[in-house]
């Protein structure tokens, strides 16, 4: 079975060499959507593949880190790299382009990492990620399964090589969540305010 919780922020990017000018050479925002698909093959203690709430924690803030945020590529023009850092205390560098297809692998990325990191207590069994879903306008999203997250020609994805500014890890409810993720200290799915 799966389910799907809808998350949405609002960020600005440049996406190098790609065909469109706009896109390209310029500095321009969009407000996403972001969709994330869970399965199982079973149900909890309250017959739920995965309480909706749970999302609320560690895979909502990841998703918040991007809103209001300038996110650029590490393999950027240097000088732009660090002109984004000087005039944006909200930004997220990423070890590839951000295009919304890459902003699917990298959600997929974390939120696979958060799941597998977490102690499930309340009877989740086989509870997976199935698939993250970017929407970078109302007409076109891209949509990332397992193999895409993984898939080297689609450019290599290490979570140490992603990188928040000061100001996004201050503003999550543990500032110390990506550092425990890298670290593979677990998670415990407790939904805020339980």
């Amino acid at each position: 079975m799966l389910i799907r919780k809808l998350f949405k922020f609002e960020s600005a990017h440049i996406v190098r060499h790609c065909t469109t000018r706009r896109c390209s050479r310029s500095l321009h925002g969009h407000s996403y959507r972001v969709e994330v698909l869970i399965e199982a093959d079973a149900l909890d203690r309250g017959q739920m593949v995965y309480d909706f709430a749970l999302l609320k924690g560690a895979v909502a803030d990841f998703i918040d880190a991007f809103d209001h945020a300038v996110v650029f590529w590490s393999g950027d023009d240097p000088a732009y790299i660090e002109q984004c850092k000087r005039f944006s205390e909200r930004w997220v560098m990423l070890p590839v382009s951000p295009s919304a297809e890459q902003l699917s692998r990298v959600f997929f990325r974390l939120i696979d990492a958060v799941l597998a990191n977490t102690e499930m207590v309340n009877g989740e069994s086989g509870v997976r990620l199935y698939s993250v879903i970017v929407h970078e306008t109302d007409t076109g999203y891209a949509q990332c399964f397992r193999e895409d997250a993984g898939n080297p020609r689609m450019g290599i994805i290490r979570l140490e090589e992603i990188g928040f500014s000061a100001r996004v890890e201050e503003d999550w409810a543990n500032p110390r969540m990506f550092a425990e993720l890298l670290a593979r200290e677990p998670f415990v799915n407790r939904s805020p305010g339980s």
